[in-house]
């Protein structure tokens, strides 16, 4: 396996932007593939944010931001992806979707190069099924945000070759990163632990428990956890949270999975946490009075 010199990030949002300022700080080229140029202009502002937020803070040199930023190009062209080694694809979390780009990137990029997904809510070894040779097929789960935090799940589905797994571990070890291998299932490990974890305490507050502001400092202060569970959902979006556990309930049919009554309220509501500016503690609640409108 190579060393993965060039490197594609399909989808330039907020997961596209991190993982390709990760690779491009470890020093390879990436391709950014996106839909418009609206939008390869919208994910390079995110990735300049971030970086220029490094140097206040001294984390980051104006020289380091610079060669990252100028690792980084973007493309509309499937076509502009050959060449790379790797290919990290990050687009939004719908299958059909991804089954589309999927076999048109495949044959862009040729048989050699791998292909990894950053899903957390789809079947990886379903995805892999979609491309031909799918035995170079794995995922790479970042979390967000990916250049702050150190974990990857490197997925294994069904077909993937042992030896690519082998070369996932070694490359997220390059980029700074702690992998760990995971069998592909709904879940996979994290979420898998995590998703139940969240819709208990979404429960706990619907009956009443206690409050949400009490919720998280008892979990944070009694279990040692840095963020308690009202917020940690604010941030990752009552709407990312309900799509995953109900992609999970319906591949498993476990009542663990289905997702609380309240939460398929509030996302319907469009309480989606701090993305909405209102969840259970972003905007007071959504138990506090709405702004009045003008």
């Amino acid at each position: 396996m190579s060393d993965f010199e060039r490197v594609a990030v399909l989808g330039f949002g907020t997961m596209g932007a991190g993982i390709a300022q990760v690779v491009a700080r470890s020093g390879r080229h990436v391709t950014v593939l996106e839909t418009d140029d609206a939008r390869l202009a919208d994910g390079r502002r995110r990735v300049e944010d971030f970086l220029a937020d490094g140097v206040r803070r001294g984390k980051v040199t104006e020289q380091d931001r610079e060669a990252t930023l100028g690792r980084i190009t973007g493309t509309t062209d499937v076509a502009g992806l050959a060449g790379v080694s790797l290919v990290i694809e990050a687009v939004v979390e719908d299958r059909a979707l991804k089954a589309e780009l999927w076999p048109r990137v495949a044959h862009a990029v040729g048989t050699e190069a791998l292909l990894v997904t950053n899903t957390s809510a789809l079947s990886v070894t379903d995805l892999a099924s979609t491309v031909d040779e799918p035995a170079r097929f794995a995922g790479l789960h970042f979390f967000n945000p990916a250049p702050l935090m150190k974990l990857v799940e490197v997925v294994r589905a069904l077909q993937t070759a042992p030896e690519v797994v082998t070369a996932l571990i070694g490359f997220c070890e390059s980029i700074g990163k702690t992998p760990v291998e995971v069998k592909d299932r709904p879940g996979f490990l994290i979420n898998k632990l995590l998703m139940p974890y969240l819709n208990d305490v979404i429960q706990a507050y619907d009956d009443d428990l206690a409050s949400a502001a009490d919720l998280d400092t008892a979990l944070e202060l009694g279990l040692g956890y840095r963020m308690g569970p009202m917020r940690l959902l604010d941030v990752i979006g009552l709407d990312n949270h309900h799509h995953a556990t109900s992609s999970a309930y319906e591949a498993t049919l476990d009542p663990q999975f289905a997702p609380p009554p309240l939460l398929t309220q509030m996302v319907a509501a469009g309480y989606l946490g701090n993305k909405s500016g209102r969840g259970f503690r972003a905007g007071g609640g959504i138990e506090s009075a709405p702004e009045e409108t003008p």
